[in-house]
């Protein structure tokens, strides 16, 4: 009995000490052996097991592997990571932006060809959205696009309008009306990057008695553009 209620204080001791225990261990290997070339089948050597973990004890190796080792992952597994991300990549750019002239959005099929023809390389360690950020401004040299703009509506108190419609001119891309009473009601068109500095301009400005209004996320005209 004693050597049981041992066996069972070593095995929460490792249990808690790893992280892993032993039935969460069978629950993700094949088997407890380790390899030094698992597609040719050669078996570690007790020396070289000992040399890199200071141990022989393979279940104890697997517990170190597990919990401080590496994903790896094959070249094919790899690559069809990248061309995924590659895809998400060009759809979000498809989502975010438009021909400036036209006003239409590009095909997600469309942009994946213009990241083709600018040899654009996909970074496994950065996001997609940090990528398409970056796809855009190297776009811009080859090919008209742009980020969609956003329509807002503003009402402003009219003790603040005037001295606010200044300040807001530098972020603002068109005012599309423009409305003087007893507030100022202007409904214009940004760039996405500059709505929280608006929404914080507006908000501070008037201590909170001004209004933003999202009429649109994006200003975008029917059908697809097309590259010839």
């Amino acid at each position: 009995m004693l050597a049981e209620e041992r066996r069972e204080t070593r095995r929460r001791q490792t249990h808690a000490g790893s992280g892993i225990g032993e039935k969460d261990i069978d629950e993700v290997l094949q088997t407890h052996s380790v390899f030094m070339n698992v597609s040719k089948g050669q078996v570690a050597k007790k020396e070289d097991l000992v040399k890199a973990f200071g141990t022989e004890d393979q279940t104890e190796i697997c517990k170190q592997i597990l919990s401080k080792g590496e994903l790896q992952v094959s070249e094919k597994e790899r690559s069809t990571q990248l061309e995924q991300m590659f895809r998400d990549i060009a759809t979000i750019v498809a989502e975010k932006c438009v021909n400036p002239d036209t006003k239409r959005p590009y095909t997600v099929n469309l942009i994946e060809r213009a990241m083709k023809d600018i040899h654009y390389s996909v970074k496994a360690t950065k996001s997609t959205k940090q990528q398409a950020l970056e796809v855009i401004k190297q776009l811009k040299e080859t090919m008209q696009i742009q980020r969609a703009h956003m329509r807002l509506r503003f009402i402003l108190p009219a003790k603040d309008g005037k001295r606010l419609k200044e300040k807001l001119k530098p972020l603002i891309k068109l005012i599309e009306s423009e409305d003087f009473d007893q507030e100022l009601e202007m409904v214009c068109l940004i760039d996405p990057g500059c709505f929280r500095e608006i929404d914080e301009l507006i908000r501070c400005e008037t201590k909170g008695k001004g209004t933003l209004e999202v009429l649109s996320l994006k200003d975008v005209e029917e059908g697809d553009e097309k590259l010839e």
